[in-house]
């Protein structure tokens, strides 16, 4: 999964967020096992807003995907997380990237996600639950961190590891995910 704010919540800078998240999972039904280091990142799509803190973590859970991802949502909402805008500023941001190998809700749907085009992205939201997350291969604030954790993950549709996804981005997206302070668990 990956984890991000930009936005803090309360007195809570988004750094301190993400330090605080975790112990809110055992709580929603999560485990966490691993946690990346945390990263400065330039915000999402850019001028959008603040920039933000990424990390990646692995969890245990019991469930389906979408009661796994319903927790999620769970934790969000006790962080201050408002769903009002696509791709708007975040008080905490946690995206199910994927379970195990995984293909949901099937492969067309997938496939359909992840070659929409840019500006069809800002304007659509899925009406299901799609893992692997259609998009994660492209972004190097999700890649970068999940590298951290998860390497050796093999993407159940591209056949690729975390690690080779990671290589395969351009140089300058991989240069603006930047270590900060060395907080990862």
């Amino acid at each position: 999964m990956a984890l991000g704010s930009n936005l803090g919540v309360s007195a809570r800078s988004p750094t301190q967020t993400l330090v605080a998240c975790p112990a809110a999972f055992p709580a929603a039904g999560l485990r966490l096992r691993r946690l990346s280091r945390f990263f400065s990142t330039p915000c999402f799509p850019p001028g959008a807003g603040p920039d933000y803190v990424n990390a990646a973590a692995v969890l245990t859970a019991s469930g389906t995907a979408g009661e796994i991802l319903r927790k999620l949502h769970d934790v969000e909402a006790s962080f201050g997380r408002e769903r009002c805008e696509r791709w708007g500023m975040r008080t905490l941001d946690l995206d199910l990237l994927g379970v195990g190998s995984q293909v949901l809700p099937d492969r067309a749907t997938y496939e359909s996600w992840s070659s929409l085009p840019l500006d069809q992205q800002r304007e659509r939201t899925p009406d299901r639950l799609i893992l692997p997350h259609p998009r994660l291969h492209e972004r190097a604030f999700v890649l970068v961190p999940l590298a951290d954790v998860a390497p050796d993950w093999v993407h159940p549709v591209l056949h690729r590891s975390v690690s080779a996804l990671c290589d395969a981005l351009p140089p300058e997206a991989r240069a603006e995910v930047v270590p900060s302070a060395d907080i990862g668990l």
